[in-house]
């Protein structure tokens, strides 16, 4: 059984941080690219930051210089480094695990980040 639970997320004040943390269970994590999705209120969902299985990383324009994708191979966890947050961050935030040649792709339930003083 597939498993990405997300957690991390909260009310924080603007210009705030956080870490959001995606542990997966029952996929070959090593072999996956993992990305981070937000979908705010009354809008599509958007990528904000993906990693490849080999650790390269891209990121939306919006996010860029403020967020930070890594991944745990060992621990089979994807993180996302939030800093200097805007109210515009405020969403909730999904993990997604991809494997296109195994045409796999699995998502989280998603976790609340609230940006507001």
């Amino acid at each position: 059984q597939v498993q990405l639970v997300e957690s991390g997320g909260g009310l924080v004040q603007p210009g705030g941080s956080l870490r959001l943390s995606c542990t997966t269970s029952g996929i070959i994590f090593v072999i996956h690219a993992m990305g981070w999705y937000r979908q705010a209120p009354g809008k599509q969902r958007e990528l904000v930051a993906a990693i490849s299985s080999g650790g390269m990383t891209n990121y939306t324009d919006s996010v860029k210089g403020r967020f930070t994708i890594s991944r745990d191979n060992a621990k089979k966890t994807v993180y996302l480094q939030m800093n200097s947050l805007k109210p515009e961050d405020t969403a909730v935030y999904y993990c997604n695990a991809e494997q296109v040649v195994l045409r796999q792709s699995y998502w989280g339930k998603g976790t609340l980040v609230t940006v507001s003083s």
